[in-house]
Order: structure tokens, then C-alpha cells, then sequence
């Protein structure tokens, strides 16, 4: 069976001391063979990954379960496919301790608590990341909840500081605002100073919104989204920050004011609501992409207005930008200033149980699967 990798690289050759832990650790992963429903989650027992000279093996407690990984299940999230293919472990970030390290890892030791991010690869009980996506996890925090953090609050630092670059005062409108993106996004904003509104799709997610700081919520299922961000802000918004795809994209842009920025980092209402068939919906799909607004630069010269997108995926290579961001996180950690999104964990072997939850739009904040002990 192939190691566990968190990238598209040849296999290096086992170090002695990784040879020795493969004798006495049995590792397991989750393993996609093909694109299907939640049967596809499959654990299955692995080998313990090779070690390079710049690489730390982390001994995995607890990894953090995205959107993302349902549409990779699916065989419909590009990367994935671009960079691995099939059979595939998914999963973009971890948490657990230093097992072992290359001789160029000097400043963590062994048995050091650790998070990091993990490009695909992260449904595991062992992994090797290189040193640079690595970062020490503090103390007051749990595993499950170090597992939560590092790619929706990456995913809401670049779009915030490297991207939108909102001013205090300024007024921002955060779609899907109690997922883990978008709660860390409220939060970022917060400490930015700018007034956020936050939109959920369910009654019971605003107060976990209103308690994360926003200065408002719209609750869809009771009220008329469009109305009441207008409502609120009469002039419209400077930033929109919006994952939701063809639902909302061209009223977030058409509610942009002058000088306004709309974000775009994911297209969830294309996908399946309920994967469990396994089946893509080829249809809405289709009817999806047919109906995603095609923003004009001329239009937006006129408007004066930009529309700005990325997929964190692809942005691994970009060391000193992500070094950058898990600095500033950390650093408000320490400081009381975020706090990890609220966390609900399942054991390895019901995967599928999590995706299932997270397609379901019902959830708060992280889910994050849990390693057997």
C-alpha cells in the first residue's frame, strides 16, 4: 500500500528511524479508491509515511473535516485531481504530536504539540508535512480544536489581508458567517474594526453569529436576505465575502457600493446537498455553471467595483504568505483575541457520518475526526 503524502513528490527512502516505528505503529487512513457516496471512506491500514530531511512526522489526533473533502469524494475538486488522483486520503489540516523529524527540523522536539496543514492527506493517523506548515499548538487548546484552525482561518486571513484589505469602519456582508470560514472571517473582521453582517441559513446559528461579534445577523429561513442587507446598509457594502456560488454571486456584487470588493472562495450551492448516493448531480451542475454571472472588466471599470477569488489549495508553494498568516493567528490566539470555532467530533471510521452533516448545511462551525487511540 502506498504511504501517506500531503504531496504530489516522489517517494524519498524510509530514514532507520522511521523503518523502526513502522514495526511497532499501526498506522490506518482513510482511503478514497473512486468518486462515489460516504461507502467510499474506507479505512484501511497504511504504511508509516517516509521521512526527508525536511519533513516531521506527526503523530495525527484529530484532523479537520471541510466542505472541500466532499467534493473531492465526489471527484469534482480539481486539485485533487490535478495533483493526485485516485486512490486519495483527503483532509487539509491536523493536529497531533512530533513523532519523528529530519535532520534539518532543529526547533521542534519530540512529542511537541503540533497543528498544521496538510495538502490532502490529512484523514490519518500519521503524516509527514514539511517543518514550514507546521506550527506549534498552544496550550489551552485541545487537539480537536488545534485540528479547526489552520485552513478556514487561512482561508479567512488571505482573503482579508491579502486580497480585500478592508479599512475600520468599513462595512462587510459574510455569507454562510457560522461555518469555519465564516466565523473566522467575523472574527478577523472584528479585529480590523469593521462592521459585519452576517448571513446563516438557520435560526438556531445566530446567536453562535451574534456571540462571535457581528453587528448583525440575517437569518434566510425567516427573513428575505436581499431586503434586509439593504435595510441595513441603505448604500451598500464595501466587502462580500461569498462561497455560496451562482445562489448569491451576482446580488453580492450588485450590492456592492462604489470602490467595493466581493470575495469569492468557494461554490457550495452547485454541489450536493446529500452525497450519499454517491451520484453528482451532472444537472445542477451543468445549469450551475450556465448560470454563474461572467463579470465583465469593462462593467467593473464602470462600476468601479472587483470581484477578487482563490482556492487556498493551490497556494502551498507560497511559504513566506502562509508563515505570514499562521503568525498573525497565533499570535491572536495567544492574545484571547479569536477563538477556534465551536467543534463537533467523530471517530476515523464514521467519516462518512461527517460528511454526510457538513452537506447538510445544519452544522456549526468545525467538524473534526478524531484518531483512534
Amino acid at each position: 500500500m502506498e504511504s501517506i503524502v500531503t504531496e504530489s513528490r516522489p517517494q524519498t527512502k524510509k530514514s532507520p528511524k522511521a523503518t523502526a516505528l513502522a514495526t511497532t505503529i499501526a498506522a490506518k487512513k482513510i482511503v478514497i479508491h473512486r468518486a462515489g457516496g460516504y461507502e467510499q471512506l474506507k479505512v484501511e491500514k497504511a504504511e508509516l509515511p517516509a521521512v526527508g530531511p525536511d519533513d516531521v512526522l506527526v503523530e495525527v489526533r484529530a484532523a479537520g473535516v471541510n466542505f472541500a473533502d466532499t467534493s473531492i469524494r465526489l471527484g469534482l475538486y480539481a486539485s485533487a485531481k490535478e495533483q493526485v488522483g485516485w486512490p486519495i486520503t483527503p483532509g487539509f489540516e491536523i493536529a497531533g504530536l512530533v513523532l519523528a523529524k529530519g535532520e534539518k527540523v532543529g526547533d521542534l522536539e519530540l512529542g511537541e504539540r503540533v497543528m498544521g496543514l496538510t495538502l490532502f492527506g490529512g484523514y490519518a493517523t500519521h503524516v509527514v508535512v514539511k517543518r514550514n506548515q507546521l506550527f506549534r499548538l498552544p496550550d489551552s487548546l485541545s487537539f480537536e480544536q488545534g485540528a479547526a484552525i489552520p485552513a478556514v482561518f487561512l482561508t479567512a486571513w488571505f482573503a482579508l489581508y491579502e486580497l480585500a484589505h478592508p479599512r475600520p469602519g468599513s462595512t462587510a456582508l459574510v455569507h454562510s458567517a457560522a461555518g469555519g470560514v465564516g466565523s473566522s472571517l467575523v472574527q478577523i473582521l472584528k479585529i480590523r474594526g469593521v462592521n459585519v453582517v452576517g448571513v446563516v441559513g438557520s435560526s438556531h446559528k445566530v446567536d453562535a453569529v451574534r456571540n462571535l461579534g457581528a453587528d448583525h445577523v440575517i437569518d434566510k429561513s425567516k427573513q428575505d436576505l436581499w431586503a434586509e442587507a439593504e435595510r441595513i446598509a441603505p448604500n451598500g457594502y464595501d466587502l462580500v465575502l461569498d462561497a455560496n456560488g451562482v445562489e448569491t454571486l451576482k446580488q453580492s456584487y450588485e450590492h456592492l457600493r462604489r470602490a467595493g470588493k466581493l470575495v469569492v472562495y468557494g461554490f457550495h450551492s452547485m454541489m450536493n446537498k446529500s452525497g450519499g448516493s454517491g451520484n453528482a448531480n451532472w444537472f445542477k451542475l451543468v445549469s450551475g455553471f450556465l448560470r454563474t454571472p461572467k463579470f465583465s472588466p469593462l462593467e467593473m471599470t464602470n462600476d468601479s467595483k472587483s470581484v477578487l477569488a482563490f482556492n487556498l489549495s493551490y497556494l502551498y508553494d507560497r511559504i513566506e504568505m502562509l508563515e505570514a498568516g499562521m503568525t498573525a493567528i497565533s499570535d491572536w490566539l495567544a492574545k484571547g483575541l479569536i477563538v477556534p470555532p465551536t467543534v463537533t467530533a467523530y471517530p476515523l471510521d464514521r467519516a462518512g457520518d461527517a460528511h454526510r452533516d457538513i452537506e447538510s448545511g445544519k452544522t456549526i462551525g468545525k467538524l473534526v475526526l478524531v484518531m483512534p487511540s
